[in-house]
């Protein structure tokens, strides 16, 4: 036989890697484990015993502790910190893009056990992370989409009317009017959009409305199994459902009208609160409006005031995108770069177009 192959001094750098960020990726679910309870705890200790796993393997292959490590990767570092001071939906959404560039897929030193690992930690993440991006989203969603409309609306608008070669003063005033006018829109539209959302779904949950009748319905020959099989079950299981429930209405106590206990009904978090979005969508637009029209509320006019206005925007419209694509698990550079040139877009068409009305005043 062939002695082993002993590993090159590269080999060992990469392995040491490992080893660390191993260590540091376990040492963040438990962070994160510790300021939650029950099944997620749970979850969440789960991965950090996977990772004391591989943080093994790699700690074999090297024959034991190295005398020196280097220092985990800067995304783990990051999470770890953000962990430790935050343990919000963010640290699971950057932990869920970077189980999913796991190195090990091109690895052959890793076990085919670790690279299956990884990628089911992708999925545990992605499912925890969906936890919390179902209790923000109702209102976390008006609150962003509020933002980046008063940000590109009232930039598109400011950069049109000064384009013109009004005065100052006018391009402020109609900064203002655009920015109640778009807030007011956006409460208004919101509140009815999910007010109306809501009822649509409470319209489809079950309620006792036949109830009273259950008692007389014929134990063998009654409609009850086709409310059943509308609701997706299959004819059979529908009809023993059906003959339960007359069956239990049967034995009643017919002295006062029967009713079913009702399950409790879905509280649609996906949707969130019609009010609750309605004022997060009105100040988050308000909030997102008045940074293009803070030059010149602060004196600022001219070519100054423009370019203010551009880099305030900007950074405002690349932190909006980063922290959208921190939450959707995408990659927040691309995704802040992208409400960039959307915002920035709308600013030079709405730009050109005052210009050249501008000139035909003139």
């Amino acid at each position: 036989m062939n002695a082993p192959v002993a590993p090159t001094d590269r080999e060992r750098r990469r392995w040491a890697q490992y080893l660390v960020n191993e260590r540091a990726e376990a040492r963040v679910y438990r962070e994160l484990a510790a300021r939650r309870d029950g099944e997620e705890r749970e979850i969440l200790t789960a991965l950090a015993d996977a990772e004391g796993r591989h943080e093994a393997h790699w700690l074999a292959l090297l024959g034991g502790e190295p005398d020196h490590l280097p220092r985990a990767s800067a995304q783990t570092r990051t999470l770890g910190w953000m962990a430790r001071r935050f343990g919000s939906i963010f640290v699971l959404a950057l932990a869920q893009n970077a189980e999913a560039r796991s190195p090990y897929d091109v690895d052959p030193h890793a076990t085919p056990a670790m690279r299956a690992d990884e990628k089911i930690h992708h999925e545990v993440v992605r499912g925890l992370a969906a936890r919390g991006r179902r209790r923000l989203s109702g209102t976390f969603r008006a609150a962003v989409f509020g933002a980046n409309d008063g940000l590109v609306s009232n930039l598109a608008l400011v950069m049109g009317i000064g384009a013109t070669g009004v005065s100052s003063s006018f391009v402020l005033f109609s900064g203002l009017a655009g920015l109640l006018a778009g807030a007011l829109s956006m409460g208004a539209g919101e509140f009815v959009s999910v007010r109306s959302q809501r009822e649509l779904l409470d319209a489809t949950e079950p309620n006792n409305f036949a109830d009273d009748v259950l008692p007389d319905l014929d134990l063998d020959a009654n409609e009850l199994a086709l409310v059943y099989r509308t609701r997706g079950m299959a004819a059979a299981e529908a009809m023993a459902r059906a003959r339960l429930v007359v069956e239990t209405a049967h034995t009643s106590d017919r002295s006062h009208p029967y009713a079913r206990p009702i399950d409790a009904a879905d509280d649609h978090e996906v949707v969130g609160g019609a009010w609750g979005a309605a004022l997060s969508s009105f100040l988050f637009f308000a909030s997102g409006a008045i940074i293009p029209v803070l030059p010149w509320i602060f004196g600022l006019s001219g070519l100054a005031a423009v370019i203010t206005a551009l880099a305030l925007v900007g950074l405002a419209l690349l932190s909006t995108g980063a922290m959208v694509g921190l939450l959707s698990g995408g990659p927040p550079l691309r995704r802040g770069l992208r409400q960039l040139a959307i915002g920035f877009g709308a600013a030079a068409v709405t730009y050109g177009l005052g210009l050249l009305f501008g000139v035909t005043l003139g």
